[in-house]
C-alpha cells in the first residue's frame, strides 16, 4: 500500500480531550478501512491564512497513513462528512 500524508483542520472551539477524540475517531476510520497510521503529528492551534468554514484558526493534525487504494473515496467521506473536521487535504506521500 502507499503512504499518504492526512493533514487535518479541526475546529477551534473544542477542548483538548474533545479534539484528541476526533483525532482518535480518525485514526479508527482508518483502520476500519484497512489501513494504519503510521505517523501522527498534533501540529496544534494555529491561524489560518483566510476564513475556513467561519474560522480563522483551527487545530491541525498530520498524519501519515497507509489506505488500499479503493477505500480512499470512502476515507474522503467519513471525514467530510465529521462535523469537527473543517478542512482535510490527501496527499500521497513521496517516498525517497
Amino acid at each position: 500500500m502507499k503512504k499518504y500524508d492526512l493533514f487535518t483542520i479541526i475546529k477551534p472551539n473544542l477542548d483538548n480531550e474533545e479534539t484528541d477524540k476526533v483525532v482518535a475517531r480518525v485514526e479508527e476510520i482508518v483502520k476500519t478501512l484497512g489501513g494504519s497510521v503510521i505517523e501522527c503529528d498534533k501540529m496544534g492551534r494555529k491561524k489560518l491564512a483566510f476564513e475556513v468554514a467561519g474560522f480563522t484558526d483551527g487545530y491541525m493534525v498530520n498524519q501519515v497513513v497507509t489506505v488500499p487504494a479503493d477505500k480512499i473515496a470512502d476515507l474522503k467521506r467519513q471525514l467530510k462528512l465529521n462535523d469537527s473536521v473543517i478542512r482535510i487535504m490527501f496527499t500521497t506521500k513521496e517516498c525517497a
